[in-house]
């Protein structure tokens, strides 16, 4: 036991041995909060109060519940495997696998991805005659998720206030009738279906109340409404709820999140004061003073502050650039400076509020030659190829499954084109079944020749998929259906997605079901629940690039916030709203914690976004450092550059907007309309250097931003 809770602070051990009830754990930035919780999971189990069967413990990623199992297994000589440890959406799964009957599901029932959802409402606005420019799927599935997220079916939706919000409303329930027919739910249905069971089954309800006796949430403050519901429901009246979270860092409002949840777990559970977790072992002072000070202007504040015994460390570097392109040259230019000092690239991250930001950053790490990546690139699950084969193996699971069918039909083609589709979707929706049982039912001609082999073809792979180990049916699917062969066709890209093929048969070779008997569905429901999770792509050193939503999580030695600037961070759409207000400054003291040693903040006087010449100014959120913690290098780096205009340095004057280039003896101005030989018309947006070096920024009407060399582009005024 010693060993347990050796090393802990006091503020942690105060968490870890909290008594049999329920708590509220505010756990700053880099405060061993996964630490906290796992060790309190040891220790429940380590004293006897509660056995293994007896935790549910819930996190917010597939990545951070493997985590957790892994250190458990370190701690506690236990069979963490049998503990209920995962996502909410993880666990609902798992709560209706073994109770699909109650749930009046079959147990084979599919998961829809977000991608597949979409699917599935684009086929429905088809099958309605409904246009998608009217009915946009990304807003019917937005409406239909926030509705079942908020615990409401569509006949409990309050009045619609117009036309198209009752159609909104009429569109969920066809929707719904359509996936239980289809024998398919989506990721907000797995938490609706399970809570309404719960709810209705006073019985199940009971057994499982007093099964969890311990249940523990890691990143409270971003649960929504529906999981906060279902927390309740499981704690029951004796249950006890140990939550950990920061309503500091809860930036994910667009989602759902609720961060009042936190203050209604303290009403609703009797939970006096919360346990503060204030000691920081990843930054420096100096960085964590400026979040201090910073989060400090928000209102309704459970109240905390981060400190470290490491030091003060080095002040926050600040810097303002004329324009977008000086931002990015600047960063550009530190980050080889600290390559130079020491610094792995991959230490390093450059964070922007919105992904738009990204595009001058990459021209400009490219022409430095500095290598980079973006984080959270195309996940392994949503790759075309991948997709492909999982739906054939829905299909060897549940030939019902009319998006598995839609998706891979004719894939590869096997000439059965729109028009036979088509066909059989109306089939399907006038007799009221699905495609599978259409397209067995096709009758006689070519058309029904062809979907007779289709048929043949999903049956061979059921009947053989059925006695293969799971590894073999996934390679089985991949060969028979003829995937493996059509890419090995592709020249272009074919390697590449045949080693995507073969890591599937991989992750299928390692994976290991609950029940060997349901292996199959089990890799599919776990694929299905592993698609929407940042993976950072793999490789040698690189700088990171990502939006600050994409960092929270990550730390790193040296941190660029770039694009400072009202408008920007924070965004427009927050500024004139109290709650998005306070928001964007969470998402900002989230991107200043993500530092270690080295903080720099830059903005841009002039920035083109979105295709628009924009002139901000700084952001209230520099502003709102205290001074003393920062120190301003643009006056430095402006004198360098200026002292450096004739050589070859890397720093070059840049003129503020509206004035000539030094020296510019052809007279070009930014705003000016100029024509190029090869590129046409275009508009001056930039100018930077002097003398005989001046290099003009034009964007083009038909080839868009581009650099030029006056030496060299024998530009025409327009």
């Amino acid at each position: 036991m010693t060993d347990l809770l050796a090393g802990l602070n006091p503020e942690q051990l105060r968490a870890v041995t909290w008594p049999d009830k329920s708590a509220l754990v505010l756990a700053g930035a880099g405060s061993g909060k996964t630490r906290v919780l796992t060790t309190r999971i040891a220790w429940l189990l380590s004293t006897g109060q509660t056995s293994p069967s007896g935790v549910l413990a819930v996190t917010f990623t597939n990545k951070a519940a493997r985590e957790m199992q892994t250190r458990l297994a370190t701690m506690v000589p236990v069979n963490v495997r049998t503990m209920w440890i995962g996502t909410f959406h993880g666990l609902c799964n798992r709560f209706l696998r073994s109770h699909y009957r109650d749930a009046g599901l079959p147990q084979t029932f599919q998961i829809l991805d977000s991608a597949d959802q979409q699917a599935a409402i684009k086929r429905l606005l088809k099958s309605l005659e409904l246009s998608d420019e009217k009915f946009p799927p990304r807003a019917v599935q937005s409406f239909i998720n926030g509705s079942k997220e908020a615990g409401l079916r569509a006949d409990k939706l309050p009045p619609a206030l117009n036309p198209y919000e009752a159609k909104l409303v009429e569109l969920y329930a066809t929707y719904d009738a359509q996936c239980r027919r289809e024998g398919v739910v989506d990721f907000a249905e797995l938490l609706l279906r399970s809570y309404e069971l719960l709810s209705a089954n006073q019985a199940l309800r009971q057994h499982y109340c007093s099964r969890f006796r311990h249940i523990l949430v890691d990143e409270f403050q971003d649960t929504n409404r529906l999981q906060y519901a279902w927390l309740k429901l499981l704690a029951g009246d004796g249950g006890s709820l140990f939550a950990v979270g920061d309503d500091d860092q809860s930036i994910y409002a667009f989602r759902g999140a609720e961060v009042g949840n936190m203050r209604s777990l303290l009403n609703d559970f009797s939970v006096s004061e919360p346990v503060r977790l204030e000691q920081n072992y990843r930054s420096m002072g100096n960085i964590l003073n400026a979040a201090n000070a910073l989060i400090e202007q928000n209102d309704g504040r459970l109240g905390k502050n981060l400190w470290t015994d490491a030091g003060e460390g080095e002040k926050i570097r600040l810097f303002e650039a004329y324009s977008d392109g000086e931002e990015a040259e600047f960063i550009s230019d530190e980050v080889r400076s600290l390559k130079r000092d020491g610094f792995n690239l991959s230490d390093m991250a450059i964070l922007y509020r919105s992904n738009a930001q990204s595009r001058l950053l990459e021209h400009v790490l490219v022409n430095a030659q500095i290598p980079y990546r973006i984080y959270g690139g195309l996940r392994f699950f949503e790759r075309q190829e991948v997709k492909h084969a999982l739906a054939y193996l829905r299909l060897i699971a549940n030939p019902e499954d009319d998006n598995a069918l839609l998706r891979v039909i004719n894939v590869p083609a096997r000439g059965i084109g729109a028009r036979t589709v088509e066909g059989l979707q109306a089939v399907s929706r006038e007799q009221g079944v699905t495609l599978w049982q259409a397209a067995c039912a096709s009758g006689g001609g070519r058309t029904a020749a062809k979907l007779g082999e289709f048929v043949l073809l999903v049956e061979r792979m059921r009947e053989r998929g059925r006695e293969l180990p799971l590894a073999e049916a996934v390679s089985l699917a991949i060969d028979d259906s003829g995937l493996r062969a059509m890419y090995e066709q592709d020249k272009k890209e074919g390697e590449e997605r045949l080693a995507n093929l073969d890591e599937l048969i991989n992750a299928a070779a390692g994976f290991m079901p609950d029940e060997p008997a349901q292996a199959l569905t089990e890799f599919l429901s776990a694929a299905s629940l592993e698609a929407g999770e940042h993976q950072a792509e793999a490789g040698s050193d690189a700088l990171q690039l990502m939006t600050v939503h994409a960092a929270k999580g990550l730390e790193f030695d040296a941190v660029f916030v770039s694009g400072l600037e009202e408008g920007l961070f924070p965004h427009e759409n927050s500024m004139n709203d109290g709650k998005g207000l306070q928001e964007e400054r969470r998402l900002m003291y989230v991107a200043i914690t993500r530092a270690r040693q080295r903080l720099y903040l830059s903005n841009a006087q002039s920035r083109m976004l979105h295709g628009q010449s924009r002139y901000p100014i700084r952001s209230r959120f520099v502003d709102e450092i205290p001074a003393e913690l920062t120190h301003d290098l643009s006056a430095k780096v402006k004198a360098t550059a200026k002292t450096n205009a004739s050589t070859n340095a890397s720093w070059r004057a840049v003129p503020k907007v509206g004035r000539v280039a030094a020296d510019n003896s052809q007279g070009f101005r930014i705003g000016q309309s100029v024509e190029h030989a090869k590129f046409g018309s275009g508009v001056v947006i930039n100018a930077e250097g002097g003398g005989e070096d001046v290099r003009l920024q034009i964007n083009f009407a038909e080839h868009g931003v581009k650099w030029l060399d006056l030496r060299y582009a024998k530009l025409s005024a327009g």
